[in-house]
């Protein structure tokens, strides 16, 4: 039996889905810039921001803040299922994408807003797909740090300044 989701407006959620079996579907960098296509298109058509992602070989992590009277649930409906089937019809599939419903938490204490920023930066680093985090491309560091806003919204200065590792790292990285 689902359970209905905790759902408060203007609260920040940590989002994350896996792809069917735990296979590898979204391992190459076509299939990852697809996804954030869809991302971007669901922002054209939702009212939300993402401070900040990462897209994995088979799963993806987002920080989103629904915006006022959108419906999380709604929002990654509308992109799960629009990429499952742009990925079904590129490969000539049918079927399951997606493994179980996406796992969401709501962010309600600074502490967890911290701890999910830096599990999300550091995914790729400790996958051992990346020895840096600013090397990997499908990203809120890469985002942040490249000026790529068609993605990840700017962050205000409190989060900046209290999310210390997140930024740093982005200091740290070399310009690309």
């Amino acid at each position: 039996m689902r359970h209905s989701r905790m759902l408060q407006q203007g609260a920040r959620y940590h989002v994350s889905a896996r792809v069917n079996n735990k296979e590898f579907l979204i391992h190459n960098d076509s299939m990852k810039l697809l996804f954030e296509e869809i991302l971007f298109r669901a922002k054209t058509k939702f009212s939300f921001s993402i401070e900040n992602f990462v897209l994995m070989g088979n799963h993806f992590h987002l920080i989103i803040r629904p915006g006022k009277n959108e419906n999380l649930s709604r929002i990654m409906q509308w992109i799960l299922s629009v990429f499952a089937m742009a990925y079904n019809r590129r490969h000539g599939r049918s079927g399951h994408f997606w493994g179980n419903r996406f796992f969401s938490t709501m962010l309600d204490t600074l502490q967890q807003l911290i701890k999910t920023f830096e599990y999300i930066d550091l995914n790729p680093v400790n996958a051992c797909l990346v020895n840096n985090v600013w090397e990997w491309h499908f990203g809120g560091i890469f985002h942040h740090r490249s000026g790529k806003r068609h993605l990840v919204t700017k962050l205000p200065d409190w989060i900046t300044i209290i999310i210390s590792t997140h930024f740093q790292l982005l200091l740290d990285s070399p310009l690309k």
